[in-house]
């Protein structure tokens, strides 16, 4: 092979294991790791189970791929627009959440269980996806990705929250009322300004950023705080 067939290869072997995890993605979001073996994962895929082991070695290699995949896109996704006033990309950064849960149910839902309960590598990721959104919140309030332990406690327990509620709006079903995701977006939102509003209480050193004019624009509340409306 030349070289301008090893160069033309590459981007194709590229393009081939993202079809791949994609494939993966679905697989394990309709069965359980335990039932599906590689024969299984090959005649499914369409592929020879030997393109699935030249690609990812095992099984095991194989749901990692599809996980650390999973992680990098929720987290690109909820993590762009770094340029945006501290409230804006709050806002920009809780749907950019919802929409890859929205459009990458399985995929979130792997992420966010830690799928393979026993499998420690996998549960590794589902934390360090949950330390970077936090970190992420935070350097978008606070403009720096590190912040006392009763501050990120309180972010924690936050995004806790997030999973559960998004968890629970995905698996509505398709017959059921479900809430736009822009609203459940401003539900999210005026939570984390109350949170945010709360850490000051305890910790001075973290205030909560100021209000977006429209949330200046809607008044306060009975503590002279203002009120978000997004």
């Amino acid at each position: 092979m030349n070289n301008s067939q090893q160069r033309g290869a590459a981007p194709r072997s590229q393009v081939r294991r993202a079809e791949l995890i994609v494939i993966g993605r679905k697989l394990f979001a309709d069965t359980p790791y335990d039932a599906l073996s590689m024969d299984d994962i090959a005649r499914q895929a369409g592929v020879a189970k030997g393109l699935v082991y030249y690609y990812f070695k095992s099984k095991r290699g194989y749901y990692l791929a599809i996980v650390e995949d999973s992680v990098a896109g929720l987290v690109a996704r909820a993590g762009g627009d770094t340029g945006l006033p501290a409230a804006e990309r709050a806002r920009r950064t809780i749907d950019g959440y919802l929409h890859y849960a929205e459009h990458h149910r399985a995929a979130y839902r792997t992420i966010v269980t830690g799928g393979v309960g026993s499998d420690d590598e996998v549960l590794a990721l589902r934390d360090s996806v949950r330390e970077e959104l936090v970190a992420t919140i935070a350097e978008g309030a606070y403009g720096r990705r590190e912040v006392p332990p009763l501050a990120r406690l309180a972010l924690v327990g936050w995004l806790s929250g997030v999973e559960g509620a998004t968890l629970d709006w995905i698996g509505t079903p398709p017959t059921a009322a479900r809430p736009e995701r822009d609203a459940l977006a401003a539900l999210l939102v005026r939570q984390l300004r109350a949170t945010l509003t709360v850490i000051e209480e305890f910790v001075p050193d973290c205030p909560a950023p100021p209000a977006a004019p429209e949330e200046a624009a809607s008044g306060s509340d009975d503590h002279g705080n203002h009120v978000p409306v997004t």
